[in-house]
């Protein structure tokens, strides 16, 4: 199958978020304007796991029910959350792809060390509806509903964003923000999302990237790019059905809702990278609740060109992986974006060196509060931009009450022994300065 231009524009538009560069690299603190938040809160921690195998449950849904308060587990299954005082008395919710819903008062909840277990949810085939078995009239038909499904007026939301660099085993570049961020209408074409980095920082080994910098393009802008409900064009819009393959797999529980399981990957024909993956569709009204796609095992070989937007002569990038998250959740009836993540792997090849290194790029993005209330589009001066590197738009690590009052996902304690020691070697640097 001939690839047509078109298809090329959207694909750079979602992958194409990294660079890679040869220089000598030496950062300098930048100013934050942090204002401080002045509810009163307190915190509890733990981690969620399956009650069966005791498995963690990774990238889990943790909110305050009934309110827009909220934050996902790690990769660890671990997760820390803070809860205002006057909801002291309100319910914690867990939920994940597969699993019963699971609440408990807050009240019972210990300060950290919580086990929290998710029974898998079964569901009796025979009870789901199967409206039709052609997958792409289940497409058709869910953005036929954004309309109905989803919010037609913007929304003011804060969030919890976090990028990584890992070096092979080690990370070398660790930067976190809280975001102000405008979300426009589902419902309105021109009518885009806009994002403030409201405070940040950042934490890198200089002494390990000063003669390769690998940085991500685009950060926080990124994220909600791939709200693919937002922004079908860039996968699931009608042009870009005939560069599928879809099979309607089965049915599976969110948030305690059956869900239809769309599995797809790009033909076999098509000579460019795309993308394979689930697309999970609620039965009842087809709304689009989440995706888990990567790029195509069919097109990674020729992936390289997309990805990478600079590189030395004398190195070679191979793409290993890239692999997406997208969920929401609902409120009232509608859905709304509620957490994003994107992981890069790519092996770099040196002539004349004998040994290869891997590097890994994630991004994630948590909505951890919102309101429709007293929203304000930012001017387009004060928000990211798609070319923006974000690490060069925040300050190093020295805040150790950073987060305050906002909620963020717990780190993993490989990313916290990073940052301590990477920080180390920062103080130490800077006090060689001086």
């Amino acid at each position: 199958m001939k690839t047509n231009n078109n298809l090329k524009i959207k694909v750079v538009l979602l992958i194409s978020i990294l660079f890679l560069g040869v220089n000598s690299y030496a950062a300098s603190p930048q100013g934050s304007d942090a204002k401080q938040d002045t509810l009163k809160r307190y915190t509890v921690s733990g981690r969620v796991v399956d009650s069966s195998t005791e498995k963690p449950v990774i990238f889990a849904n943790v909110y305050i029910v009934s309110t827009n308060i909220g934050t996902v587990t790690n990769s660890d299954g671990e997760f820390i959350i803070k809860i205002p005082k006057e909801l002291a008395n309100a319910k914690i919710g867990f939920s994940n792809v597969g699993y019963k819903n699971y609440e408990i008062l807050a009240s019972e909840l210990e300060e950290e060390n919580n086990i929290i277990e998710l029974k898998a949810a079964a569901i009796p085939i025979p009870e789901v509806e199967i409206r039709t078995s052609d997958p792409v009239e289940l497409l058709r038909a869910a953005l036929r509903r954004v309309d109905e499904n989803y919010y037609e007026n913007p929304e003011k939301m804060t969030a919890f964003y976090r990028e990584t660099i890992k070096e092979n085993r080690s990370y070398v570049a660790i930067s976190e923000a809280v975001l102000d961020v405008y979300k426009g209408s589902y419902t309105k074409d021109l009518d885009q999302d806009r994002i403030k980095i409201f405070k940040g920082r950042k934490s890198e080994d200089v002494k390990k990237m000063d003669t390769v910098i690998f940085k991500l393009q685009g950060g926080p802008t990124t994220m909600v790019l791939l709200d693919v409900v937002k922004n079908p064009n860039i996968l699931i819009a009608e042009d870009m059905f005939e560069f599928y393959e879809y099979k309607l797999i089965g049915v599976l529980n969110i948030d305690d809702r059956q869900n239809y399981v769309i599995e797809f990957d790009q033909r076999p024909n098509v000579d460019y990278p795309l993308y394979s993956g689930k697309i999970f569709l609620d039965v009842e009204n087809l709304a689009i609740t989440g995706l888990e796609f990567n790029l195509s095992e069919r097109g990674i070989d020729k992936a390289a060109n997309v990805l990478v937007r600079k590189k030395p002569l004398t190195m070679k990038v191979e793409p290993l992986g890239a692999y997406y998250l997208v969920n929401y959740r609902q409120e009232e009836g509608k859905w709304y974006l509620n957490h994003v993540r994107s992981e890069l792997v790519l092996k770099c090849k040196w002539k004349k060196r004998l040994f290869n290194k891997t590097f890994t790029a994630m991004s994630e993005m948590a909505i951890t509060d919102k309101t429709r209330e007293g929203v304000v589009k930012p001017k387009s001066s004060e928000v990211a931009k798609p070319n923006d590197v974000f690490v060069e738009n925040v300050s190093f690590f020295y805040d150790e009450d950073f987060w305050g009052d906002f909620n963020y996902i717990k780190p993993e304690d490989s990313i916290e022994d990073a940052v301590e020691r990477i920080n180390k070697k920062m103080r130490k640097r800077l006090t060689s300065i001086d």
